[in-house]
């Protein structure tokens, strides 16, 4: 189990607010800058309940010269991430390399009962994963499954990943049980539809909310809906894609931010 729990009594409320970034591996785009705790202020600010984040290091080994002209924390990043913010967090290994490695997490303000990573890879040099959290709501009779995704370039690759998500889903989460799947799909031409909307009753939050997905890449210019939050057994309320002001000079990726009811 991922996390660390802390003590004190969680919020009662009807609403879920959740989060969804690529963070470029903490650097704005073009790598010029380390930018990890400009990225941790502007999500802590978004008041989100739940993160699902993508190209985030676990481990990242630097020289001593790199680490004091970048800043780069000591702990793995999803912890610093995380920092007072989340009590609890899970990460999944995506790609392993000689200096470190990165992967999906998820940051929570509530406790997981479990959490998986499942490889999804089908090229060694392209790891890709699902990384599987089941959250304990405790104002709520019911789990809350998260699935937190980041799938491959390539179409014929996103094929079976989707293949894969989709048979992940149908033997792993009840019908009954509220779900939120969210990451980078790299689905520029909306083919995911076919596998999450019709084969599993999963509906989008922004084309379900505006008739379009949010174009989240590259965030200077956003051209490409590449960042999704799918759900079931919710109910949205509101969504905003983050990608001005402050937003704008971080990760190559716009956020997605969204509010549901249960």
């Amino acid at each position: 189990m991922g996390g660390v729990e802390q003590g004190g009594k969680l919020e009662t409320r009807d609403e879920l607010h959740v989060l969804t970034y690529n963070i470029h591996k903490g650097y704005c785009s073009g790598k010029r800058r380390f930018v990890l705790d400009h990225m941790r202020e502007r999500i802590a600010e978004t008041g989100a309940d739940i993160v699902f984040l993508q190209e985030i290091h676990g481990t990242a080994i630097k020289s001593d010269a790199k680490r004091r002209r970048f800043s780069y924390p000591d702990q793995p990043h999803f912890e610093y991430l995380a920092d007072q913010a989340w009590p609890h967090y899970a990460y999944g290994r995506n790609a392993i390399y000689r200096k470190g490695d990165h992967g999906n997490a998820i940051l929570s303000m509530y406790p997981f009962a479990s959490w998986e990573n499942i490889d999804i890879s089908r090229f060694r040099r392209a790891s890709r994963s699902i990384l599987h959290g089941v959250i304990e709501l405790p104002h709520r009779e019911t789990r809350l499954h998260t699935l937190c995704v980041h799938m491959g370039l390539l179409e014929q690759e996103r094929k079976e990943q989707l293949r894969a998500l989709t048979d992940r889903i149908n033997e792993h989460v009840p019908r009954d049980e509220p779900m939120i799947v969210a990451g980078d799909f790299n689905d520029w031409r909306r083919r995911a539809e076919d596998h999450l909307h019709d084969d599993l009753g999963l509906s989008e939050m922004f084309l379900q909310m505006h008739g379009e997905h949010a174009r989240t890449f590259p965030v200077w210019a956003p051209v490409l809906p590449v960042d999704r939050i799918y759900y079931r057994g919710l109910k949205p309320e509101r969504c905003r894609r983050l990608s001005r002001g402050p937003w704008r000079d971080l990760s190559d990726h716009a956020a997605l931010f969204g509010v549901f009811k249960f």
